[in-house]
């Protein structure tokens, strides 16, 4: 054997080392990944896939009727009670920003304006890009833009947020009866639901003055409210699904840009109207609201997607919900806005105790509208306008010398007769609206009715006012506010009859 053959000589047992030889450990080298590990980012992106496949599943699930007639309401109701917050704030407001008189029909008009301006294309939009996207857009805006009017300091600033609360109102509103007729398509459960409606239409109005007239000022209120509207909106995200009516084509910016300038000049006119209707900024200002509504049909005639139809307009079951809609912001919202502050100055009543009159009013409205249902197979919707028309007229009418007596007590049969027909108008308008455009354009038909109603709403507070302080004594003023009421509600009722013989004769 040679010396390379041969094996290593044993090592004697007395120099063996204390310890055992260390173990040779292999050069470190990048670690073989198990299949079943995810890198970070690959547990980010499928978390994210899984919550996108989730909010899918959420929103193109079939529709889930409670859950939708539920949510919708309560938006509603959030939205009419910012709506009606400053009919109570008003004195409180207006010394706070330091608004003159014949301004403050801004801070009461602000919203409206928004909802008149934009209610056209936000029907439009739902129909065509989403209406539970448009709904959720609208509720999240209304929740932020509130709680930023609360942090307002002057006149311009107010009324601009005020202005956005109306816009993001526009959205949800219209886009309502839109997700409830995709919920609801049985005429029966459709009655249900726009009746259901309606009654929180009227509980807002009757909530939303009690509410600001019961925390310290206004400003924790509209904080309030913007907070129950962020609510909602992340309640609507889980429970409503998606729906829509596509006809393709982009927005019509341009017609809402028109109208809503016409709006403005409109309101801007019956405001200055107040210091002398035949001044000449009057008169201009009328006549370019005028010249706009022009502008705005030839655009509507010659846009591919319109925010209205105006085929429409040859059609008599969309001439009774558009009369019923205008006449009811002229006549009722338009009173009910002012006469509260006009009770605070001239009866000397505190914000509260002015919220709980008008509660009797609008409180009656909300269980009459609740209720309204039944009436279905008996009254038609159009017949049940009409009656509501004729209450009002009938009630506020018993009001007339109240306030120059100094009797709040003397307002008490007025305000019941009142609030019952503004409950049988607030249950009718909805299924008047979805009944007079085919289902598919119901965001759009909602949207109308409630723009005119709106359109009536700015014209008629600012009417109002106009007239309750055009003279020399409240009381005189506001007996001739209440008159011009009653006598523009006679006119609604004759209006929806005359569209409902319309529709017999064809």
């Amino acid at each position: 054997m040679t010396a390379l053959d041969s094996p290593p000589p044993a090592s004697h047992p007395a120099s063996a080392p204390d310890h055992p030889p260390a173990t040779a450990h292999p050069a470190p080298g990048p670690r073989e990944r198990n299949p079943q590990e995810r890198s970070p980012r690959e547990g980010n992106r499928q978390a994210g896939n899984r919550r996108e496949r989730e909010r899918t599943r959420t929103r193109d699930a079939p529709p889930r009727p409670a859950a939708t007639l539920a949510v919708t309401s309560a938006a509603t109701a959030v939205a009419l009670m910012s709506y009606t917050a400053p009919m109570v704030t008003l004195p409180g407001t207006a010394a706070a920003l330091h608004t003159s008189v014949s301004a403050q029909a801004w801070l009461l008009n602000g919203m409206p304006l928004g909802l008149a301006a934009l209610l056209l294309v936000a029907g439009s939009l739902a129909d065509d890009h989403g209406r539970r996207r448009v709904f959720l857009a609208g509720t999240l805006a209304l929740g932020l833009t509130t709680v930023l009017g609360a942090l307002t300091t002057s006149t311009w600033q107010f009324t601009l947020a005020r202005i956005a609360q109306g816009a993001a109102s526009a959205a949800l509103l219209a886009s309502s009866l839109g997700l409830l007729v995709h919920a609801f398509p049985t005429p029966r459960g459709r009655l249900h639901a726009t009746g259901v409606w309606g009654a929180f239409v009227s509980g807002g109005i009757a909530v939303g003055p009690l509410v600001a007239g019961a925390l310290p000022s206004w400003r924790p209120a509209y904080g309030v409210l913007g907070a129950a509207a962020l609510v909602v909106a992340a309640f609507g995200t889980r429970a409503l699904s998606e729906s829509r009516a596509p006809r393709g084509g982009r927005p019509d910016v341009l017609g809402a840009l028109t109208f809503g300038v016409a709006l403005v000049a409109l309101v801007a006119a019956v405001t200055l109207g107040r210091d002398g209707w035949l001044r000449p900024p009057v008169g201009l200002l009328l006549l370019a609201a005028v010249l706009l509504v022009g502008v705005f049909a030839l655009v509507e005639r010659r846009t591919a997607t319109p925010m209205i139809d105006l085929s429409l307009l040859r059609h008599p079951p969309f001439l009774a919900s558009s009369a019923g809609g205008l006449f009811t912001g002229l006549a009722v919202i338009g009173l009910f806005s002012f006469l509260p502050a006009l009770l605070q100055q001239a009866l000397h009543l505190s914000a509260m105790a002015t919220a709980w009159l008008l509660l009797l009013w609008s409180g009656l409205s909300f269980a009459v509208a609740l209720l309204a249902r039944h009436l279905a197979g008996r009254l038609s919707a159009r017949r049940q306008l009409a009656l509501g028309f004729a209450l009002h007229t009938a009630g506020v009418l018993t009001m007339l010398g109240a306030v120059g007596a100094g009797s709040w007590p003397r307002l008490l049969p007025g305000l019941l007769v009142g609030g019952i027909g503004s409950g049988l108008l607030n249950a009718a308008l909805p299924l008047v609206a979805v009944e007079s455009v085919p289902p598919e354009r119901a965001a759009m038909g909602s949207g109308a009715q409630q723009t005119f109603r709106y359109i009536g709403s700015c014209a008629g507070v600012a009417l109002t006012i106009a007239l309750a302080t055009s003279t020399d004594s409240p009381a005189r003023g506001a007996n001739v506010a209440i008159v011009v009421s009653a006598a523009l509600a006679a006119v609604g009722a004759v209006l929806v009859l005359g569209a409902g013989a319309g529709v017999r004769r064809r």
